[in-house]
């Protein structure tokens, strides 16, 4: 059975998406079946593929309304094996839509359900907020995985995030735990990214992954051409980043 993890962070610009991307084509890269799943009205994720987001009929956005079955939103082998569920703008209309739903907390679980045999990860990128869309991701997700930018307001936030995972864990998935914190655009030849590390490590209980994403210009390029760092540059520091990080998630099983 698949183990489902959410990227989340509610502060935008930290690397979310960039570590869902990137995450899931290597743990793809190590053999392992995964489903990606866009729960962002942005949709960088599906056009970090090379997918063109308004041209796909059936999103995120038609799952949550159930106007479609996960089977008929799947996009299949868009990275080697993995497969993809795409998101677009459509998507932030989604959360008034949801108003007086029933059991809206727990749409995308119960679709999960449906497939999640077939994959050993799904990876869920949360939107930049702590929305009714990223609690639906944490009560389907078994852990959380959250990245951290490394500067001087690295730990802002991060105490409203922990909170909202606790809330869902009381009231809504008693399963749910912190994988993992990740540090992302370290720059080591700054004294800054170093203390950040150093207090973040010192501040934070939760796991902190030993791999580090560092600043680099091929993982910012990468996604205007519609491919994950290992393949656009399998042998640039971010990619051996985040085959690192991959091995570390890997690990933890």
């Amino acid at each position: 059975m698949g183990r489902i993890i959410a990227i989340a962070n509610q502060k935008g610009g930290v690397g979310k998406t960039t570590t869902a991307i990137n995450l899931a084509a290597c743990l793809t890269i190590k053999g392992k079946k995964v489903l990606l799943i866009d729960l962002d009205p942005q949709g960088n994720t599906t056009s970090g593929y090379g997918i063109d987001k308004y041209e796909t009929e059936n999103t995120a956005y038609e799952l949550i309304l159930g106007e479609c079955s996960i089977s008929d939103c799947i996009i299949k082998n868009v990275f080697e094996t993995m497969d993809m569920i795409p998101a677009n703008v459509n998507l932030a209309a989604s959360e008034i839509e949801m108003i007086g739903v029933d059991r809206k907390e727990f749409i995308l679980r119960d679709e999960i359900d449906f497939v999640k045999e077939k994959y050993d990860y799904i990876i869920i990128d949360c939107p930049p907020s702590l929305s009714m869309l990223t609690v639906n991701a944490m009560t389907a997700s078994d852990s959380v995985i959250v990245p951290i930018q490394c500067e001087y307001y690295a730990l802002e936030g991060l105490s409203q995030l922990i909170h909202t995972i606790n809330l869902v864990t009381e009231r809504l998935n008693p399963g749910l735990k912190i994988e993992g914190i990740v540090f992302t655009m370290y720059d080591s030849r700054t004294n800054l990214s170093v203390q950040v590390v150093e207090n973040v490590r010192k501040n934070v209980d939760n796991n902190v992954y030993d791999s580090i994403i560092p600043r680099n210009i091929r993982l910012a390029e990468a996604p205007s051409y519609g491919m994950p760092i290992i393949k656009y540059d399998p042998k640039s520091a971010g990619a051996e980043a985040y085959m690192r990080l991959a091995e570390e998630v890997i690990n933890k099983n």
